[in-house]
């Protein structure tokens, strides 16, 4: 029996690599998102911190120094929980990029595959119907050795 070789093994080659690459590419995009996404939670703690830090001092002996630095502390970390929402919406796109090309490229080396299970699958039959040649062949050949040699013993 003949061996298989898909032509276009290369190609799938290359398509599984470039998916392995985009599976790779996906991770890191969810890893940094989750980093930022942390890094959100700790600046919130921190605004929380500073709110009961402001209530606190509004409670106890008035110093309008320290309740103005902590207002001013709030609304740093406003700004930086601003800013943080911008990354954490960037880091979000870029999970959804790779996430586009990740799947475009899983289709792609599925299509690829398939190409390849109906290349063997005519492979296949192209084997059996070879192998079919060969055995009427030999059907045909000891027929008519049997015929020859009755024809033979009849004389």
């Amino acid at each position: 029996m003949a061996r298989f070789h898909y032509k276009m093994q290369g190609i799938l080659d290359i398509k599984e690599k470039l998916e392995t690459r985009a599976k790779q590419d996906f991770a890191e995009a969810n890893r940094r998102l989750a980093e930022e996404k942390e890094k959100l939670a700790t600046l919130q703690a921190r605004k929380e911190a500073f709110l009961e830090e402001g209530i606190n001092l509004r409670m106890e002996r008035i110093d309008v120094r320290k309740i103005k630095e902590n207002k001013l502390a709030v609304m740093k970390m406003d700004e930086y929980i601003s800013k943080q929402m911008i990354q954490i919406n960037q880091a979000a796109r870029a999970v959804e990029r790779t996430r586009a090309v990740l799947q475009e490229l899983v289709q792609e080396r599925k299509a690829h595959e398939k190409l390849k299970e109906n290349a063997f699958a005519e492979f296949m039959k192209e084997e059996q119907n070879q192998e079919s040649k060969e055995i009427d062949q030999l059907t045909t050949y000891t027929h008519g050795q049997k015929l020859m040699g009755e024809h033979e013993h009849g004389r």
